[in-house]
């Protein structure tokens, strides 16, 4: 398995490498300004994120391109952002004191590498100089300087924008059939297959003897909810094979199923509670609707101050 997803990725790069050389005239994906950005610098850090694409969407190479390509627009756009902003800063005239730079490089070191040592070696495997990680260090306190000034500033999202979102989104906040369970779960090996199912029934005799369900399910569950006393929590049908949900949303609040026996394991089910398809209201979903909100209206900021830097510089897409 690992083979083959081996020669996988290393197709998908080969072809990304061709698509790349027939898209970027000189490798030049773009230029801000006065500064050129490279394909190496849009590849440089999309390894692990196309690798994820391609575990996901193996078996269609027709959307794995499409997301790969969106992936790459992303990270052209953001390192155009990235020049517009320090091109800002520079022409702005501000200046970042060495001592702050300094402070930052030391915390780094100390934060993710130990020492000075192991860092130059980290670096040295990367291909990355020193110079280059300390550039780096300082545009990226400029960004998040300046970012901080623009879109970051301190927001607030009126009740009245709440409502209306999630009015207009009451599908999103939808709960459908739920019980709250309580499990037992007696798996099959291949080497006591056949002592589950006795197993599963001197638990049933001991919990009709007044042993309480959790205590049973601590003792002899395989489960993996077993030192939680066997507690799965509100769950839907949809998280049951079709066997268990057919038993556990048939019965009642309190009641206990009898042995469910499948080829995999015997099952014993507590139903504690259970409530009805319905709408969470909104006082249950106010903080979750706000962060997005939140986060959409610090996208729009963000997207708009972009907007303005491009206005009033030079920007050319060269794909």
């Amino acid at each position: 398995m690992r083979l083959r997803w081996g020669l996988a990725w290393l197709l998908l790069v080969s072809v990304a490498s061709l698509q790349a050389q027939s898209r970027f005239a000189n490798g030049i994906v773009a230029v801000v300004n006065d500064v050129v950005i490279t394909w190496n610098e849009v590849t440089n850090h999309l390894g692990p994120a196309v690798e994820l694409l391609q575990r996901q969407w193996a078996d269609d190479p027709a959307t794995l391109d499409q997301k790969v390509i969106a992936l790459q627009k992303e990270r052209i756009e953001e390192l155009v952002a990235r020049q517009l902003i320090l091109h800002d800063f520079t022409n702005a005239g501000f200046r970042i004191p060495e001592s702050i730079i300094e402070d930052q490089v030391q915390q780094r070191i100390r934060d993710d590498f130990g020492d000075r040592v192991t860092l130059t070696k980290t670096l040295q495997g990367q291909g990355i100089t020193y110079e280059t990680f300390r550039r780096n260090l300082r545009e990226g306190i400029i960004v998040g300087y300046l970012q901080e000034q623009h879109v970051s500033r301190e927001l607030m999202i009126s009740p009245y924008k709440i409502e209306k979102y999630y009015l207009d989104n009451k599908d999103k906040y939808q709960v459908q059939d739920q019980v709250k369970l309580r499990m037992i779960v007696i798996a099959k090996t291949a080497e006591n297959s056949s002592l589950a199912r006795p197993i599963a029934e001197e638990v049933v005799k001991k919990l009709d003897n007044g042993a309480t369900f959790a205590e049973m399910a601590g003792v002899y569950s395989d489960g993996s909810q077993r030192a939680q006393g066997g507690d799965w929590g509100w769950v839907e049908r949809s998280v049951l094979k079709k066997e268990l949900a057919d038993v556990a949303f048939g019965l009642k609040p309190g009641a206990r199923s009898e042995i469910i026996e499948t080829p995999e394991a015997c099952f014993i089910m507590l139903i504690e509670e259970a409530r009805l398809k319905h709408v969470k209201p909104v006082a249950e979903v106010r903080e979750e609707i706000d962060k997005a909100l939140l986060a959409q209206e610090r996208q729009r900021l963000y997207q708009q101050w972009i907007d303005r830097l491009k206005a009033k510089s030079f920007v050319r897409y060269y794909y």
